[in-house]
């Protein structure tokens, strides 16, 4: 949870100083649903992710130094400069992509599902969307071709609250989200602290354990909330300055902020000051060598545009030309 809330903490400043290309889109405080979720997996399951997803893949075990280095479009990155902070994909930890497409992961996934089911591999898949995606269509075409074929999937909502600028409570009469899983014949189960690493790993572990049984999938919400804004950069920084939320509200979540909560967990078990501290400061290290891994990394060259296409891009001369 610190690799998370550090790097994108670094992002973060690095947004503002417009030192990154693109939009950033940070999921500070969301930090224990994505763990609990991703330490649930196996380290062959696959993920998907969205438009907020460099956290996922740091669930998953990738590496911070090709994170960074992909968000700053260095050739080292983990796409090698060519997906930025919401294309990330990394193979290496099952990570098959994240997409600024509202649930564009979520069909991948039941892609992949049906690959693992398929071919047997005993891989499960795990699809990460938001609120807002919860009401796409493709996210009930998944879910009802997952539960007809009986699919090793996971559909995750990271229920923030927030589509963008747009309270849940203004686009969906019944916000229970995990409730919508009845009219497929599926189990919806609620995480309501989704602050809590670990009763989010208790949610997606039972989860993981009926796909992988053959019992088909599960669809979990997990109420959590992103202190930042939709979106990181100077291009937005007027775009959001009266889009304020309730002070109030704001204040009760960053009180049951998933860092300290686990901070003390780790307290109650018997780890003393100094041994979180020390976490804290190997973190801190890592990222910052990751960021300058990322600055000393080269830009990629203009020719690898052309680099991983289905086809070889052909120039044709006009016709009479020669």
């Amino acid at each position: 949870m610190q690799r998370i809330r550090m790097f994108e903490e670094a992002v973060q400043q690095m947004a503002a100083r417009g030192e990154l290309p693109g939009s950033i889109h940070l999921s500070i405080g969301q930090e224990a649903q994505i763990v609990g979720a991703c330490m649930a997996l196996g380290d062959r399951d696959y993920i998907t992710g969205n438009h907020r997803s460099h956290g996922h893949p740091i669930g998953k075990n990738a590496s911070l130094r090709g994170l960074m280095a992909e968000l700053l479009g260095r050739s080292t990155g983990v796409c090698r400069g060519k997906g930025g902070s919401m294309h990330l994909a990394d193979f290496s930890v099952g990570s098959l992509g994240e997409s600024a497409i509202i649930a564009g992961g979520v069909p991948v996934a039941t892609g992949a599902a049906l690959s693992a089911k398929v071919t047997g591999n005993g891989r499960i898949a795990l699809a990460f969307f938001g609120d807002g995606g919860a009401n796409q269509g493709v996210l009930y075409e998944s879910m009802n071709m997952a539960a007809v074929w009986d699919l090793p999937v996971i559909f995750l909502c990271e229920n923030n609250r927030y589509a963008s600028l747009t309270p849940l409570t203004e686009v969906t009469r019944h916000t229970r989200i995990a409730d919508r899983a009845t009219g497929f014949g599926l189990p919806g189960v609620c995480v309501e602290d989704g602050q809590d690493v670990e009763a989010v790993h208790a949610a997606v572990s039972a989860a993981a354990e009926r796909a992988r049984a053959g019992d088909g999938p599960t669809l979990i919400e997990v109420l959590t909330y992103r202190y930042r804004d939709h979106s990181e950069g100077l291009r937005f920084r007027d775009a959001y300055a009266g889009a304020t939320r309730d002070a109030d509200e704001l204040a009760s979540w960053r009180a049951r902020d998933p860092i300290l909560i686990g901070a003390g967990r780790l307290a109650e078990l018997g780890a003393s000051a100094a041994d979180i501290a020390a976490v804290d400061d190997a973190v801190r290290a890592e990222i910052e060598d990751c960021v300058q891994f990322a600055l000393d990394s080269p830009l990629p060259e203009a020719a690898a545009a052309f680099d991983d296409l289905y086809t070889d891009r052909v120039v044709a001369a006009p016709v009479g030309a020669l």
